[in-house]
């Protein structure tokens, strides 16, 4: 007698589902396709990237070591331009101006951020209205903001001096004194720079758990020992990050010299920027202006690996 075995309609087509799986060569082409249309998205981006950031790059090396005027054919004369602005007198000058504003600006512009981030952090109302008073002055264009403060500057009728007047305090020349200059600029930098720094840090500071505070709070830790033992641990790697982008940012300061002292008094705001600004634009040498970018992108390189190695060890022995 034999036995007829019958299956149902779904179990059959379970079946014919677990045994026949889809083709590798469809699952692939598939795969490829949706690569292909995320390239195509980045593709303007990338574009974008070729055309004003890697090929003016490459272009500058080229032309540092050639004597280029726009309109004549290039000619290659070796290191001569690094040999010519090595021996500039306001070579010197600019580099040490350089690295005295940085160190300004860290000693000042640092450290204000991160107060600033915790002093809003601990607000209960108008935290909303406070970061947009604090964020404002990146708002406004950078040329604005330096006439503004050149204004306020102004040894005569510029509001600083009026009020140490009112006040009945000695003025000032600010930015027109040889020994004032710099620090003045450092406080422009400082006012005009930190809104988003400050947001970065208070988005840091609201990462943080709490329990690590309640804790700190039961073993009888006051708030400076809380900042010291919790607040800083906890965004040490957004405050490493920050340094190191800002000392790359004011390696590069040019504005508030180019708009508010013009280089001077006697060359004592001339900064690196400032003076590539000065080989290109005034004396139209090219090949010196490129000559000293490079030396700025090869000390900026060096540093910036050297800063992340021993920061990268640093979390390592931790």
């Amino acid at each position: 007698m034999t036995r007829t075995a019958t299956r149902s309609p779904a179990r059959t087509t379970a079946v014919r589902q677990v045994q026949a799986p889809p083709p590798v060569g469809g699952r692939g082409r598939r795969r490829l396709l949706d690569q292909a249309r995320a390239y195509a998205f980045l593709l303007g981006g990338l574009i974008c990237f070729a055309l004003f950031s890697w090929y003016p790059a490459i272009r500058a090396v080229v032309i540092a070591f050639q004597k280029y005027t726009p309109g004549s054919p290039p000619e290659w004369v070796g290191t001569a331009n690094f040999t010519r602005v090595w021996h500039d007198p306001e070579f010197t000058a600019a580099w040490r101006n350089t690295l005295v504003f940085t160190l300004l600006a860290l000693l000042v512009g640092f450290a204000i951020p991160f107060v600033l981030a915790l002093v809003l952090n601990e607000l209960r109302h108008w935290k909303a209205f406070f970061r947009i008073v604090v964020y404002l002055p990146v708002m406004i264009p950078p040329v604005v903001t330096a006439l503004l403060w050149k204004w306020f500057y102004d040894p005569g009728a510029g509001l600083a001096n009026e009020t140490l007047r009112f006040l009945h305090l000695p003025t000032s020349n600010w930015s027109n004194g040889t020994d004032t200059a710099l620090i003045s600029l450092v406080i422009v930098a400082t006012w005009a720079n930190m809104g988003g720094t400050v947001l970065i840090y208070l988005a840091a500071l609201q990462s943080i758990p709490g329990e690590l505070y309640e804790a700190a709070e039961l073993d009888g830790a006051s708030l400076l020992q809380r900042v010291r033992h919790v607040t800083i641990p906890q965004t040490r790697f957004v405050i490493l990050m920050l340094m190191l982008l800002q000392i790359i940012a004011t390696m590069q300061v040019f504005t508030e010299p180019f708009v508010i002292t013009g280089g001077g008094p006697e060359s004592a705001t001339v900064t690196i920027l400032y003076l590539i600004y000065k080989y290109a634009f005034l004396y139209n040498d090219f090949g010196g202006a490129c000559a000293l970018s490079v030396m700025l992108l090869v000390l900026l390189g060096v540093f910036s690996a050297v800063y992340l190695r021993l920061t990268r060890s640093g979390e390592d022995d931790l």
